[in-house]
């Protein structure tokens, strides 16, 4: 029997290293051929050999382009016809409308689109119209329609963007790659490399850390974090503010914000980081007071690490956190609600660890990422018409 062909589309090679890794190569080691398709970029060979898979370039951009839209669904047409996939399975917005329409027209057996955000949430107007559009005309051409949490879910039914609401479904308890928990975990190698990085850049003992992890863009909640660390600062003289993760071009932080970053001595950025894990080891509270999201990979991270969290109630997060027991949930956009949460934290270090350790232990029992992994590789083959598996 021929191996399943997979051909996964993303609009940038982050998705497929980063907030998918491993999930390719475990398709491909359980019986499947697998492709990927996205933005070419310098990460490419790295992505290749970590994910076992065949990579095609398709030049998508994340913006409203058009001319270059369609000269990427017409390549996408072309690609499909080349590998003849049984599965395309599209992530992200603009991959989404290019993957599944191109897919759609092809008559792939079986398409996929799996939701993990959706911009649409912080636009109104003309504009909020056409995402809406372009969001519903994706889910017309997919087969299934895949959020990744529940919240995410009910948003896309509650807004009508699906006119078939029995394809969209939820797989396991959410995520789009669960969580490796023993790659998360504190070792001795990792405190030690913790404590060096601690020493490299000041941070004593005395030292309460602060925490984000992600893209530093506006909708992330960087601008109300840097002013409300600046706040805390004044109240607490031992703390730190670490920020992982790069600059985003398309929706920038205020230039307040930057200039803060820059000539706080307090506040240390360390940019994009493969590896995470000892900048997490060497932080005492998690932040995250995004906009929106799907379901976060930072956070799953961190609470997989046992660290306190602070978070926005929004999709997602509030799946994640049990407010007051498994972290606390604030209200996004909001400098003074980041600076009480933190203040609660930092002021009863007992009550922080035991939240610490409710939330690891309520990641351990959902969101193993075999188990997901599993889960996705079982619904391929279930979904995927008879004829095409013999």
């Amino acid at each position: 029997m021929n191996k399943i062909k997979l051909l996964r589309i993303t609009t940038e090679t982050y998705s497929l290293r980063i907030l998918l890794r491993g999930q390719l190569r475990y398709m491909s080691e359980n019986g499947m051929d697998v492709y990927m398709a996205s933005t070419p970029d310098e990460h490419v060979p790295e992505m290749v050999e970590s994910q076992n898979a065949h990579f095609y370039p398709l030049h998508l951009s994340r913006e409203l382009t058009p001319f270059k839209d369609l000269i990427a669904l017409f390549d996408t047409i072309k690609l499909i016809r080349r590998i003849k996939p049984e599965i395309v399975h599209t992530h992200s917005p603009k991959a989404g409308i290019i993957g599944m329409l191109a897919a759609y027209i092809c008559n792939v057996p079986l398409k996929m689109h799996t939701v993990a955000g959706l911009p649409l949430m912080e636009v109104t107007g003309p504009k909020r119209k056409l995402l809406n559009f372009v969001e519903s005309l994706t889910y017309w051409c997919s087969d299934w329609v895949l959020p990744n949490s529940q919240e995410l879910k009910q948003f896309i039914l509650d807004n009508n963007l699906s006119s078939n609401k029995s394809k969209v479904k939820v797989l396991g308890n959410g995520s789009s790659n669960g969580i490796d928990l023993n790659y998360f975990s504190i070792n001795p190698q990792l405190l030690a490399e913790s404590k060096d990085f601690k020493k490299r850049h000041n941070i004593s003992e005395k030292d309460i850390v602060l925490a984000f992890m992600g893209r530093l863009a506006n909708y992330k909640g960087i601008n109300e974090l840097v002013r409300a660390f600046k706040v805390l600062q004044k109240r607490h003289q031992h703390l730190k503010l670490v920020l992982i993760g790069a600059p985003e071009d398309l929706n920038p932080l205020e230039e307040d914000t930057d200039r803060e970053i820059i000539n706080n001595p307090s506040i240390i950025a360390v940019g994009h980081q493969n590896d995470v894990r000892k900048f997490l080891v060497a932080s005492n509270i998690f932040v995250f007071p995004s906009y929106r999201e799907g379901f976060p990979q930072a956070l799953l991270q961190a609470n997989a690490m046992g660290i306190p969290c602070v978070a926005t109630n929004i999709n997602g997060c509030n799946e994640m956190i049990e407010n007051g027991k498994t972290g606390i949930l604030i209200q996004p956009k909001n400098v003074e609600a980041i600076v009480e949460a933190c203040e609660r934290l930092i002021e009863d270090r007992q009550a922080s660890e035991k939240m610490g350790k409710l939330a690891q232990q309520f990641v351990l029992e959902n969101f193993e990422q075999q188990q997901l992994w599993k889960a996705i590789h079982t619904f391929y083959h279930s979904h995927l018409p008879k004829k095409k598996l013999e």
